[in-house]
């Protein structure tokens, strides 16, 4: 067996798709890992993958071209979510492997495009449930975001999710939010989406070099703000009928340490 281990993110994933399709190995004979397993097998051959940005976009633009573009939506978002598995485990389901299963199913089909509707499918299963995991935490945080105004006037917001929602809210805050300098910061993966006023897109970038203390300096409007919002949310508050396990189930406690209502 080959076993491709390769970055978990979208371009390593495809990379290690389009490698393992160019091997001639034999489907048959590939496995891929989007991450570095905890321990080896014997009789397998491991091949780490070079993330390739040209290599991730043959594959891309291939899905598009012959599956559409809700097929490459569904696929890159389920690619976007958390997997524990780091064992090689070749009857257990792996992201990386089913949605490069999932293509081979799609590719010999009359019609790809309708991949998405073959549940009965285990590997467009597992990918629709990790999608819809990431589609459900991208909802409830395009509600919970909170931005605090920094000294130099960009809005920043910081974020603890599971999975990888940044592109999702990026792409929401950019079209709403056009005339603002603004920054989501996911602190879990050291990854933020940054916007600039004026441009209709964002980009995403690595944060390992960020002065984390200039993200602490508010501004004194923020600081008065930040206190007349909690001063509201508590004098709504009624004693009598306080119930933390319906807050909890409605804010998850994960989102409510990024909210300064809870703070």
């Amino acid at each position: 067996m080959y076993v491709f281990v390769c970055e978990d993110n979208i371009d390593g994933i495809f990379t290690a798709i389009y490698d393992a399709w160019a091997s001639h190995f034999g489907h048959k004979n590939i496995y891929i890992l989007s991450k570095e397993p905890q321990n080896y097998e014997l009789f397998c051959e491991y091949i780490s993958v070079k993330t390739n940005m040209e290599k991730s976009q043959k594959v891309s633009n291939t899905i598009k071209t012959r599956c559409g573009y809700e097929v490459w939506t569904f696929l890159c978002q389920a690619a976007m979510a958390y997997e524990k598995q780091t064992t090689f485990d070749t009857s257990s389901l792996s992201k990386a492997d089913a949605l490069y299963r999932t293509l081979l199913y799609a590719f010999s089909m009359e019609k790809p495009e309708h991949i998405i509707d073959c549940l009965q499918n285990p590997y467009v299963l597992y990918l629709f449930e990790l999608s819809r995991s990431v589609s459900n935490e991208a909802h409830h945080l395009l509600g919970f975001v909170r931005f605090k105004e920094l000294q130099n006037h960009i809005l920043f917001a910081k974020i603890h999710p599971k999975n990888l929602v940044l592109p999702i809210l990026g792409d929401h805050f950019s079209d709403r939010l056009p005339q603002e300098n603004f920054m989501i910061y996911d602190e879990n993966r050291n990854l933020a989406v940054i916007h600039r006023k004026g441009i209709s897109d964002f980009i995403l970038v690595g944060t390992e070099n960020l002065n984390k203390n200039m993200l602490e300096q508010y501004s004194e409007d923020e600081l008065e703000y930040e206190k007349l919002w909690c001063g509201f949310f508590s004098s709504i508050t009624i004693e009598a009928r306080k119930n933390p396990k319906l807050q909890n189930q409605n804010i998850p406690k994960r989102f409510q340490k990024d909210a300064v209502e809870f703070s």
